[in-house]
């Protein structure tokens, strides 16, 4: 069902905990399956300098969420606004179809986080 680069990802999740004076905070997911993600981004000069998460959800949610936080450190408000589920199921070397819906998460907390921002 999940390819190895997920299962890694889920495995051994990048950048999984907190930021004790964060820039940005939200939360969100879908309490009908059990997913939720939180995101916390510490921003200087329009830039994600880190960002760190915590997630309780399948494989897909998680392994998207590790995922999201390697491809948008560094990187400006702008350009990480632009990640879609479907870039984060391509970085992760796909998604089952069933699971897609897990990989949206990750990237509506990170818009609810940086609404307002760009």
């Amino acid at each position: 069902m999940y390819n190895k680069r997920v299962i890694d990802y889920f495995s051994n999740p990048r950048n999984m905990g907190e930021i004790s004076s964060a820039d940005a905070v939200a939360e969100g997911g879908n309490p009908v399956c059990g997913d939720v993600v939180k995101l916390y981004l510490k921003i200087k000069e329009d830039k994600i300098v880190d960002i760190k998460f915590k997630a309780f959800g399948c494989g897909a949610c998680i392994a998207s969420t590790s995922a999201l936080t390697e491809m948008v450190k560094g990187k400006k408000i702008s350009e990480a606004l632009k990640i879609s589920n479907e870039d984060i199921a391509k970085y992760l070397g796909g998604l089952p179809v069933q699971k897609m819906t897990c990989s949206n998460f990750s990237t509506d907390v990170l818009r609810k986080t940086l609404v307002g921002r760009a």
